[in-house]
Protein backbone atom coordinates (compact mmCIF):
# COMPACT_ATOMS: atom_id res chain seq x y z
CA UNK A 1 0.00 0.00 0.00
CA UNK A 2 1.77 3.55 -0.83
CA UNK A 3 2.02 5.47 1.97
CA UNK A 4 1.63 9.72 1.85
CA UNK A 5 5.23 10.00 0.72
CA UNK A 6 4.68 8.00 -2.79
CA UNK A 7 1.39 9.88 -3.28
CA UNK A 8 3.22 13.08 -2.92
CA UNK A 9 5.60 11.65 -5.35
CA UNK A 10 3.07 10.69 -8.09
CA UNK A 11 1.52 14.38 -6.89
CA UNK A 12 4.69 15.75 -8.50
CA UNK A 13 5.32 13.39 -11.58
CA UNK A 14 1.45 13.79 -12.39
CA UNK A 15 1.56 18.10 -12.02
CA UNK A 16 1.89 18.42 -15.92
CA UNK A 17 -1.74 17.67 -15.80
CA UNK A 18 -3.04 20.82 -14.08
CA UNK A 19 -4.86 23.11 -16.28
CA UNK A 20 -5.29 20.31 -18.94
CA UNK A 21 -8.93 19.20 -20.32
CA UNK A 22 -10.25 15.64 -19.69
CA UNK A 23 -11.07 14.53 -23.32
CA UNK A 24 -11.29 10.47 -22.45
CA UNK A 25 -12.34 8.57 -19.11
CA UNK A 26 -13.07 5.44 -18.99
CA UNK A 27 -12.35 2.19 -16.57
CA UNK A 28 -14.22 -0.30 -15.01
CA UNK A 29 -14.61 2.00 -11.81
CA UNK A 30 -18.22 2.46 -10.71
CA UNK A 31 -18.71 5.83 -11.46
CA UNK A 32 -20.35 8.63 -13.74
CA UNK A 33 -17.40 8.64 -16.27
CA UNK A 34 -19.70 11.07 -18.35
CA UNK A 35 -19.39 13.98 -15.08
CA UNK A 36 -15.33 13.73 -16.10
CA UNK A 37 -15.12 14.46 -20.01
CA UNK A 38 -14.16 17.76 -20.95
CA UNK A 39 -13.42 18.63 -17.47
CA UNK A 40 -10.60 20.76 -16.83
CA UNK A 41 -7.93 19.81 -14.06
CA UNK A 42 -7.65 22.56 -11.48
CA UNK A 43 -5.55 20.82 -9.48
CA UNK A 44 -3.43 17.66 -8.12
CA UNK A 45 -3.45 17.16 -4.29
CA UNK A 46 -2.57 14.37 -1.31
CA UNK A 47 -4.05 13.83 1.89
CA UNK A 48 -2.26 10.92 3.57
CA UNK A 49 -2.72 8.07 1.28
CA UNK A 50 -5.24 9.77 -1.08
CA UNK A 51 -4.54 11.35 -4.53
CA UNK A 52 -7.17 13.58 -5.75
CA UNK A 53 -7.69 14.96 -8.76
CA UNK A 54 -9.56 18.24 -7.97
CA UNK A 55 -11.98 19.56 -10.87
CA UNK A 56 -14.13 22.95 -10.67
CA UNK A 57 -17.46 20.60 -9.30
CA UNK A 58 -16.08 17.35 -7.79
CA UNK A 59 -12.76 15.65 -6.99
CA UNK A 60 -11.51 12.11 -7.94
CA UNK A 61 -10.31 10.31 -5.03
CA UNK A 62 -7.77 7.69 -5.71
CA UNK A 63 -7.05 5.08 -2.99
CA UNK A 64 -4.86 2.56 -3.74
CA UNK A 65 -5.79 -0.22 -1.37
CA UNK A 66 -2.78 -2.85 -1.05
CA UNK A 67 -2.24 -3.45 -4.59
CA UNK A 68 -3.38 -0.82 -6.18
CA UNK A 69 -0.37 1.33 -9.13
CA UNK A 70 -0.44 3.59 -11.58
CA UNK A 71 1.13 4.89 -15.32
CA UNK A 72 1.53 7.71 -16.60
CA UNK A 73 1.55 7.50 -20.06
CA UNK A 74 2.22 4.07 -20.40
CA UNK A 75 -0.30 1.08 -19.68
CA UNK A 76 -0.20 -2.05 -18.15
CA UNK A 77 -1.45 -5.71 -19.10
CA UNK A 78 -4.57 -4.81 -17.71
CA UNK A 79 -7.64 -3.30 -17.19
CA UNK A 80 -7.56 0.00 -15.50
CA UNK A 81 -9.70 0.90 -13.01
CA UNK A 82 -10.27 4.54 -14.42
CA UNK A 83 -8.16 5.65 -17.71
CA UNK A 84 -8.11 9.63 -18.47
CA UNK A 85 -7.16 10.48 -21.89
CA UNK A 86 -5.57 14.04 -22.88
CA UNK A 87 -4.40 15.91 -25.61
CA UNK A 88 -1.40 15.03 -27.42
CA UNK A 89 -2.02 11.17 -26.65
CA UNK A 90 -1.09 12.16 -22.68
CA UNK A 91 -2.56 9.67 -19.94
CA UNK A 92 -3.25 8.77 -16.54
CA UNK A 93 -3.79 5.58 -15.90
CA UNK A 94 -4.80 3.81 -12.26
CA UNK A 95 -5.37 0.20 -11.57
CA UNK A 96 -6.60 -2.01 -8.68
CA UNK A 97 -7.61 0.62 -6.79
CA UNK A 98 -10.19 2.69 -5.15
CA UNK A 99 -12.02 5.01 -7.49
CA UNK A 100 -15.02 7.50 -5.93
CA UNK A 101 -15.70 11.36 -7.12
CA UNK A 102 -15.81 13.42 -3.94
CA UNK A 103 -19.11 16.23 -4.56
CA UNK A 104 -18.42 18.66 -1.34
CA UNK A 105 -15.50 21.41 -1.39
CA UNK A 106 -12.10 19.51 -0.39
CA UNK A 107 -11.24 21.88 2.64
CA UNK A 108 -15.15 20.30 4.35
CA UNK A 109 -13.64 16.66 3.66
CA UNK A 110 -10.32 16.85 4.63
CA UNK A 111 -8.52 18.04 7.20
CA UNK A 112 -5.23 18.73 5.90
CA UNK A 113 -4.00 19.39 9.85
CA UNK A 114 -3.68 15.43 10.43
CA UNK A 115 -1.75 15.12 7.00
CA UNK A 116 2.13 14.48 8.30
CA UNK A 117 3.55 15.95 4.43
CA UNK A 118 1.19 18.42 4.56
CA UNK A 119 2.95 22.71 5.14
CA UNK A 120 -0.73 22.47 7.48
CA UNK A 121 0.51 19.70 9.96
CA UNK A 122 -0.71 20.48 13.30
CA UNK A 123 1.77 17.98 16.44
CA UNK A 124 -1.14 19.69 18.82
CA UNK A 125 -3.62 18.18 17.36
CA UNK A 126 -2.38 14.82 16.97
CA UNK A 127 -1.02 15.09 20.72
CA UNK A 128 -4.76 15.86 21.30
CA UNK A 129 -6.26 12.64 19.42
CA UNK A 130 -3.30 10.56 21.50
CA UNK A 131 -4.74 11.91 24.22
CA UNK A 132 -8.46 10.71 23.53
CA UNK A 133 -7.07 6.66 23.04
CA UNK A 134 -4.88 6.39 25.98
CA UNK A 135 -5.65 2.05 25.81
CA UNK A 136 -4.73 2.89 21.96
CA UNK A 137 -1.42 0.55 20.76
CA UNK A 138 1.10 2.45 19.70
CA UNK A 139 1.19 -0.06 16.24
CA UNK A 140 -2.15 1.08 16.03
CA UNK A 141 -2.02 4.91 16.84
CA UNK A 142 0.48 5.17 14.26
CA UNK A 143 -1.60 3.66 11.94
CA UNK A 144 -4.69 5.58 12.68
CA UNK A 145 -5.44 8.02 9.62
CA UNK A 146 -7.30 10.51 11.43
CA UNK A 147 -4.19 11.47 13.53
CA UNK A 148 -1.34 10.49 11.44
CA UNK A 149 -2.95 10.54 7.49
CA UNK A 150 -0.59 9.04 5.47
CA UNK A 151 1.76 6.52 7.97
CA UNK A 152 1.80 3.39 6.67
CA UNK A 153 3.57 0.19 7.56
CA UNK A 154 6.78 0.98 6.69
CA UNK A 155 7.17 4.24 8.56
CA UNK A 156 5.21 2.55 11.80
CA UNK A 157 8.01 -0.08 11.64
CA UNK A 158 10.65 2.42 11.30
CA UNK A 159 9.75 4.94 13.48
CA UNK A 160 8.68 2.33 16.46
CA UNK A 161 12.41 1.43 15.83
CA UNK A 162 13.93 4.90 16.29
CA UNK A 163 12.32 5.74 18.89
CA UNK A 164 12.96 2.08 20.89
CA UNK A 165 9.17 1.81 21.59
CA UNK A 166 7.44 -1.43 21.36
CA UNK A 167 4.68 -1.97 18.72
CA UNK A 168 2.45 -2.91 21.62
CA UNK A 169 2.97 -0.38 24.29
CA UNK A 170 -0.07 1.80 24.86
CA UNK A 171 -0.47 4.98 24.34
CA UNK A 172 -0.81 5.43 28.40
CA UNK A 173 1.81 3.83 28.99
CA UNK A 174 4.67 6.28 27.35
CA UNK A 175 6.45 8.96 29.12
CA UNK A 176 5.52 12.44 27.81
CA UNK A 177 8.95 12.89 26.44
CA UNK A 178 8.27 9.77 24.36
CA UNK A 179 5.35 10.71 22.92
CA UNK A 180 6.48 13.51 21.61
CA UNK A 181 9.47 11.99 20.12
CA UNK A 182 6.03 9.23 18.51
CA UNK A 183 4.30 13.07 17.19
CA UNK A 184 7.74 14.16 15.79
CA UNK A 185 9.29 11.01 13.98
CA UNK A 186 5.87 10.60 12.34
CA UNK A 187 6.29 13.06 10.28
CA UNK A 188 10.29 13.19 10.25
CA UNK A 189 10.81 9.82 8.69
CA UNK A 190 7.77 10.54 6.26
CA UNK A 191 10.46 13.26 4.82
CA UNK A 192 13.06 10.76 5.34
CA UNK A 193 11.29 8.29 3.14
CA UNK A 194 10.10 10.99 0.53
CA UNK A 195 13.23 11.86 0.07
CA UNK A 196 15.14 8.39 -0.23
CA UNK A 197 12.51 6.95 -2.56
CA UNK A 198 13.47 10.15 -4.58
CA UNK A 199 16.97 8.87 -5.23
CA UNK A 200 15.50 4.85 -5.13
CA UNK A 201 17.58 4.18 -2.24
CA UNK A 202 14.59 3.79 0.54
CA UNK A 203 15.21 0.12 1.45
CA UNK A 204 19.12 0.96 1.87
CA UNK A 205 17.96 2.72 4.77
CA UNK A 206 14.84 0.88 6.28
CA UNK A 207 16.38 -0.70 9.95
CA UNK A 208 13.90 -2.98 11.42
CA UNK A 209 10.77 -3.32 8.48
CA UNK A 210 11.32 -6.74 6.78
CA UNK A 211 15.16 -7.18 8.40
CA UNK A 212 15.82 -10.20 10.61
CA UNK A 213 18.32 -8.88 13.03
CA UNK A 214 18.53 -5.83 15.48
CA UNK A 215 21.04 -3.47 14.15
CA UNK A 216 21.59 -2.25 17.82
CA UNK A 217 21.55 -5.36 19.82
CA UNK A 218 22.57 -7.64 17.25
CA UNK A 219 19.60 -10.19 18.07
CA UNK A 220 16.81 -12.00 15.88
CA UNK A 221 13.53 -9.57 15.12
CA UNK A 222 10.58 -10.44 16.25
CA UNK A 223 7.78 -10.77 13.08
CA UNK A 224 4.22 -11.02 13.94
CA UNK A 225 0.96 -9.50 12.91
CA UNK A 226 -0.17 -7.19 15.34
CA UNK A 227 -2.81 -5.22 16.49
CA UNK A 228 -6.32 -4.36 15.46
CA UNK A 229 -4.97 -4.61 11.40
CA UNK A 230 -2.76 -7.05 12.22
CA UNK A 231 -0.55 -5.71 9.96
CA UNK A 232 2.85 -7.48 9.76
CA UNK A 233 5.24 -5.90 12.91
CA UNK A 234 8.78 -6.19 13.30
CA UNK A 235 10.67 -5.23 16.36
CA UNK A 236 13.59 -5.89 18.64
CA UNK A 237 12.17 -7.31 22.47
CA UNK A 238 15.29 -5.96 24.16
CA UNK A 239 15.88 -2.01 22.84
CA UNK A 240 12.00 -1.94 22.17
CA UNK A 241 10.25 -0.90 26.02
CA UNK A 242 6.44 -1.28 26.57
CA UNK A 243 6.15 0.75 29.45
CA UNK A 244 7.28 3.69 31.64
CA UNK A 245 10.78 2.84 31.15
CA UNK A 246 11.00 3.75 27.56
CA UNK A 247 13.85 6.00 27.61
CA UNK A 248 13.17 9.48 25.00
CA UNK A 249 16.52 10.64 23.17
CA UNK A 250 17.20 7.44 21.61
CA UNK A 251 19.91 7.36 19.41
CA UNK A 252 18.84 9.10 15.63
CA UNK A 253 22.27 9.32 13.44
CA UNK A 254 20.02 7.87 10.46
CA UNK A 255 18.01 11.07 10.59
CA UNK A 256 19.62 13.51 8.11
CA UNK A 257 17.06 14.89 6.29
CA UNK A 258 14.41 17.31 7.74
CA UNK A 259 11.37 18.38 6.89
CA UNK A 260 9.91 21.56 5.18
CA UNK A 261 8.26 24.47 6.87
Amino acid sequence: MPEGPSIVLLKEAAAGFAGRKILRAEGNAKIDMAVLRNRQVVALRSWGKHFLIELPTRTIRIHFLLFGSYRIDERRDMAPRLSLGFAQGRELNFYSCSVQLIEAPLNEVYDWRTDVMSDAWDPALAHERLAKMPQALACDALLDQDVFAGVGNIIKNEVLFRIRVHPLARICDLPAKVLAELVREARQYSFDFLEWKRRFVLREHWLAHRKRICPRCAIPFIRAKLGQRERWAYYCERCQRRGLNVVAGAERAWCTVRPRR
